[in-house]
């Protein structure tokens, strides 16, 4: 068994106070379901996380039919990602916060490779988050709703 010390306590004491601010104050940063606009399915759990006021996300878990390969790799991609595993991929990066919401970030779709402009915005106290990517203007893209894991 090992011995806490009181700076164990506190650096404890300091996480649970952290977590507990971030989704008081209804930041994106965790971990979220994706969930597929089109199936309305599960695809992913994303965990985002903020470093230098820029938030990035990465896929750590992929919900994918038992006969599908359970860790495929970014074919579509182009560059460097091309070839890569899809999980623990960065799909999110360079969101900053702009009023409400975050944004003039990226975000890779690994089903096609292609990466669009993004903005997030944060719903219902932190339980949800609106993930928008497009091209251009933001009226040309797609949304989708992510849920909160943690």
């Amino acid at each position: 068994m090992t011995k806490r010390t009181p700076i164990h306590c506190l650096v404890l004491l300091t996480g649970l106070l952290a977590a507990t601010c971030a989704l008081a104050d209804g930041s994106p940063v965790g971990l979220w379901k994706n969930i597929d606009d089109a199936t309305g399915k599960p695809k992913a759990l994303v965990r985002i996380t903020e470093s230098n006021g820029e938030l990035s996300g990465k896929i750590e878990k992929l919900f994918r039919a038992p006969d599908q390969d359970q860790n495929p790799l970014c074919e579509k991609c182009e560059g460097d990602l091309k070839g890569q595993p899809i999980i623990g991929l960065t799909v999110l990066s360079g969101l900053k916060k702009d009023g409400d919401e975050y944004s003039g970030g990226q975000i890779l779709d690994p089903a096609n490779g292609k990466i669009y402009k993004s903005k997030l915005t944060v719903l219902d106290d932190g339980k949800r988050l609106n993930v928008r990517g497009y091209v251009g203007m933001p009226m040309l893209g797609r949304t989708q709703t992510w849920v909160r894991e943690e």
